[in-house]
């Protein structure tokens, strides 16, 4: 099969050389022959030395994902099943493998794809056109690679119904893959159940990035009064409940997280213990602060203030502000986590931010640790995108 050739411009294509696995627009010098979006294609550098094999579509602004590093390298049945396997394997080695990412985009090399797994059902978001040709495969080959393991697959659903799909040209979709099933699922993560919505809840309806940060905080939990800010479906305040915390409030905007979040709480038997207030964070903790409320762990866990380098100026001061008001109500000689999980906010940024958030309040902070994403959200080093979640946990001082 004859493929298109995509030659770059002279200095061009330093993301792709330095590990990473994209190519811009502006990057591209010539594309010869005849394709359509979506297609595979051979990628050049100027002087014709060859970079590999990806696929391209001239909608999006980045025109071209790497899939090989091999330009003779067929992109077929073999090779999915191939990156399908290491995936699998990876997980198997690194991760609790009863719910967890099995495709994690980029950093597994298979650009635009994420799979999440919950229990028995699969849950699949396509992002980029040229994947989405190869979704059905890469399905089928996980429910293989599992079933070898003794895992079966009992229902796929598809959450691709994410804006981003826009920049590639693409409809936004969800729905079954194959037959219909219950669409909440039960897992258990660290110990806590919860009820998992793959049709309705946020992204893939679960945070499984999350998962060793929640158990890292259980140890601060014991006999403590808790403060769960943007809680969704209540994880981190579960796992504060779990660890035998005294009381423990969780927080959040959606009525929908709210009401998820007090089921899991009830499937926990810890209503008593973890309630759920439905309320606006920023606007919340001032009204805390005015009734002198204090407690013993704090927990920061925000939605990605920013999605753009344009608009990282006021995410900065969101972030600012949010651990400013957090660092006020944590008890002297308490404890805060806190946490970025968007990757325009770099940990350089992010760092400095919480280090004039805690001198404008006059608290000192000592660092307990500072963590990333869960190892089934691999970093690909050179693939800055895939390197977004960062956590902290801190001691809270008074300055006396």
């Amino acid at each position: 099969m004859n493929h298109a050739i995509v030659t770059l411009k002279k200095g061009e294509g330093r993301t792709l050389k330095a590990g990473g696995a994209w190519i811009y627009d502006n990057e591209i010098d010539t594309i010869m022959g005849s394709f359509q979006d979506g297609d595979i294609v051979i990628v050049k550098d100027f002087d014709g030395y060859p970079m590999g094999r990806g696929f391209i579509n001239r909608h999006s602004k980045l025109t071209v994902r790497m899939m090989t590093r091999y330009a003779d390298t067929e992109i077929d049945e073999v090779f999915i099943r191939m990156r399908v396997k290491n995936a699998w394997e990876y997980r198997k080695k690194a991760v609790d493998i009863s719910s967890c990412r099995v495709i994690f985009g980029e950093a597994d090399f298979l650009p635009g794809i994420v799979v999440d797994k919950f229990s028995d059902v699969l849950v699949v978001q396509s992002l980029a056109l040229g994947i989405d040709r190869f979704k059905h495969q890469i399905v089928d080959c996980l429910k293989e690679q599992m079933a070898e393991d003794g895992i079966v697959i009992t229902g796929v659903y598809e959450r691709s119904d994410v804006k981003v799909r826009r920049q590639e040209g693409m409809e936004l979709y969800k729905g079954f893959i194959g037959n219909p099933f219950d669409t909440k699922v039960g897992i258990v993560e660290n110990g806590v159940r919860y009820i998992v919505d793959v049709e309705n809840g946020q992204k893939t309806g679960y945070f499984l990035d999350q998962k060793y940060n929640r158990l890292a905080i259980q140890r601060f939990c014991k006999n403590a009064r808790v403060l769960d800010c943007f809680t969704h479906t209540g994880s981190f305040a579960l796992n504060a409940g779990y660890a035998k915390a005294l009381s423990v409030l969780g927080l959040d905007a959606s009525e929908l997280a709210v009401s998820q979040a007090r089921e899991n709480a009830a499937l926990n038997g810890l209503s008593d213990i973890v309630q759920f207030e439905c309320a606006d964070v920023f606007d919340y903790l001032p009204k805390l602060e005015q009734q002198g409320e204090k407690f013993d762990v704090v927990i920061l866990d925000p939605p990605a203030f920013t999605k753009s380098r344009n608009s990282i100026k006021n995410a900065t001061k969101g972030y600012r502000e949010i651990n400013m008001r957090g660092l006020k109500l944590v008890e002297d000689g308490g404890y805060l986590a806190t946490c970025s999980c968007s990757h325009f906010m770099s940990y350089e940024l992010f760092t400095k931010t919480i280090n004039e958030a805690a001198r404008a309040v006059h608290k000192r902070v000592r660092q307990v640790e500072y963590r990333t994403q869960s190892p089934d959200h691999p970093i690909l080093w050179a693939a800055d995108e895939s390197y977004y979640l960062k956590f902290y946990i801190f001691q809270v001082c008074e300055e006396k």
